[in-house]
């Protein structure tokens, strides 16, 4: 049985995450900040904040997803920092790391010149989370100390969206389905990042996912 930690495992997409590995059966521990509780109750909860955890913390699990997720202005670099922090903590170790993506730094053409973050149209409200996503990405595409794993989702991802269990795979391209939509609910996308887990496509790669 794989041993799997969801770090931030009280946020949305952490908790579907949570949910989804142990529905697997899978062997989960939440990691969360002081006072917060992982909702599955078939999961384990460590409260112990994301920066202070250490190699002793995580070296008993299979695969660490790191859920993280920042919206201020103030706390923006943090995606940067804490993924910098866990690759250290997991550098040279056989522990594999999925991270949770954005949509703005896939590219929009063949010749990979062009992210989505920077085509007209793109809301300059989304523009700094992710120009820091994107920055946190390129950061991980000079580990090759560890078995990192970014996953991009659909353009518009849908918090409370339907899970419908169905989802198309794509890789450092934007790109949309039969509908001409880029689109999946978190919960399609935590079934994707779980069979990563089985089927371990993408080490040291980035892909993305989008409804079907």
């Amino acid at each position: 049985m794989k041993k799997v930690a969801v770090i931030c495992a009280a946020g949305k997409q952490g908790t579907l995450l949570v949910d989804e590995a142990v529905s697997r059966g899978y062997d989960v521990t939440g990691f969360v900040r002081e006072g917060k509780k992982v909702a599955n109750p078939k999961a384990k909860t460590v409260e112990k904040d994301l920066f202070s955890l250490t190699y002793e913390d995580l070296k008993d699990f299979d695969v660490v997803i790191d859920a993280f997720g920042a919206w201020t202005e103030e706390t923006l670099p943090l995606h940067r920092t804490s993924l910098k922090h866990l690759c250290d903590i997991l550098s040279g170790s056989n522990i594999r790391l999925l991270v949770v993506g954005g949509a703005g730094s896939l590219y929009v053409n063949k010749e990979h010149a062009m992210q989505v973050k920077d085509t007209p149209g793109f809301p300059d409200i989304y523009k700094p989370l992710a120009n820091m996503q994107g920055a946190a990405l390129d950061d991980l595409r000079k580990r090759s100390d560890v078995k990192w794993t970014f996953l991009s989702p659909a353009g518009d991802f849908v918090a409370d969206g339907e899970r419908t269990g169905e989802y198309l795979l794509g890789g450092e391209e934007y790109f949309v389905n039969s509908k001409g939509e880029s689109r999946i609910s978190y919960s399609d996308y935590a079934i994707a990042m779980i069979d990563e887990i089985e089927n371990c496509n993408n080490v040291q790669k980035r892909f993305s996912v989008i409804g079907k």
